[in-house]
């Protein structure tokens, strides 16, 4: 058999103790002991049994008990149940006023002139009896609220901080999915129009045939890279910079490495924040992997411009002189350089040229740019 838990056994020593004192109280009357006050005694004991379920009643059934002969303890214990279980105050006082009369019921008898001491002290004395239970119930009431509060609190600060984390995590994915965008779709696609040129400059039917492997390579590449994007991708605010990061000093090496006839107009400022320059750098990338892709054989002119409040940088191309390749594209570049522009509280804008070109133009406030006047 099982040993009692801790709540079996209080039950069991509540139930023994009542049971005695009903006992005692039976035998210490001056009436003959007779069977008939045990059996207010017996209910009362037997209805404890009961109180957690239907405390109301079981407290009535041991009122009888308390007027013949005077057990008050199973009394107390109902009391004290129905005080942990409502929170009705007019059932609570009623409960106690009913325990209160139950208990002073048996000094009734006594001598009107004794009404002054003995019995007003014992209409306190009971009453302060009957209040007891009801007060311990309600504070151990309180106490059980509370603990569930804390616990849902912590439940709610728990729920908080993967919240967090997971806000933190998709922040990462979509940093990452931007320089995954930035810089590896830049190479691959760059790989990918050399070879397209390879295969159509050479007479070998070998190199020919390797310029197209490599070119079906690059594009799978980039067809798999735009479905990794896609799962890196997430809506987030911008999280910590990957290193190492470029700055406007290797544009002149972005431009000589992106086999297109490009060229340099005007300088930046100096002293332009790391994210500022990290913006630009990225936009011209971004612009000119657009011109290989979409006007192949065009050439473009990127043009730094400055005035009192405001930086502008923009990359213009003339219009395609060949036809072009049909590489895959996530349609994130140019969203994800308006997401860098707004962040730095500027603007990108995009459109087509009078003679067939495109323009994309940058224009960052000097303020949030940094540089030194």
């Amino acid at each position: 058999m099982n040993p009692l838990t801790p709540n079996r056994f209080v039950d069991v020593l509540v139930l023994v103790v009542a049971a005695v004192e009903g006992v005692l109280t039976v035998v210490s009357t001056e009436s003959p002991v007779t069977f008939v006050p045990f059996v207010p005694v017996v209910v009362a004991v037997l209805a404890l049994v009961a109180r957690d379920r239907w405390p109301v009643p079981v407290f009535l059934a041991t009122l009888p008990a308390v007027v013949f002969p005077g057990a008050i303890l199973p009394a107390i214990v109902a009391l004290y149940a129905v005080s942990s279980r409502y929170r009705d105050r007019w059932l609570l006082a009623g409960c106690g006023l009913l325990a209160a009369a139950g208990f002073v019921f048996p000094t009734a008898d006594l001598a009107p002139s004794d009404w002054d001491s003995y019995v007003l002290l014992g209409v306190i004395y009971f009453t302060m009896t009957a209040l007891a239970p009801i007060l311990l119930g309600r504070f151990l009431h309180a106490q059980r609220e509370l603990a569930l509060r804390l616990e849902e609190v912590e439940q709610a600060r728990e729920h908080e901080r993967r919240l967090d984390a997971e806000a933190v995590l998709a922040a990462e994915r979509n940093q990452l999915a931007r320089e995954m965008h930035d810089v590896v779709s830049h190479q691959v696609s760059l790989i990918a129009v050399q070879a397209g040129a390879l295969k159509v400059s050479t007479t070998d039917p070998g190199a020919r045939q390797a310029a197209e492997n490599v070119r079906q390579l690059s594009v799978t590449t980039l067809d798999e890279l735009r479905h990794m994007v896609n799962l890196l991708r997430a809506s987030g605010t911008p999280a910590t910079e990957l290193t190492p990061q470029p700055t406007l000093t290797d544009l002149d090496r972005l431009i000589g490495n992106s086999a297109i006839d490009a060229r340099l107009v005007g300088t930046a400022p100096d002293g332009l924040e790391p994210p500022v320059q990290r913006a630009i750098y990225r936009t011209i990338q971004e612009a000119l992997t657009n011109v290989r892709k979409h006007a192949p054989g065009a050439s473009a002119t990127i043009e730094f411009g400055h005035d009192d409040t405001d930086l502008t940088v923009t990359v213009t191309n003339t219009p395609p002189t060949r036809p072009h390749l049909a590489l895959p594209s996530a349609r994130h570049g140019l969203v994800g350089l308006r997401e860098r522009a707004a962040l730095l509280h500027g603007q990108l804008h995009t459109g087509l040229t009078a003679d067939g070109g495109f323009r994309l133009c940058l224009r960052l406030p000097l303020t949030t740019a940094g540089a030194a006047r």
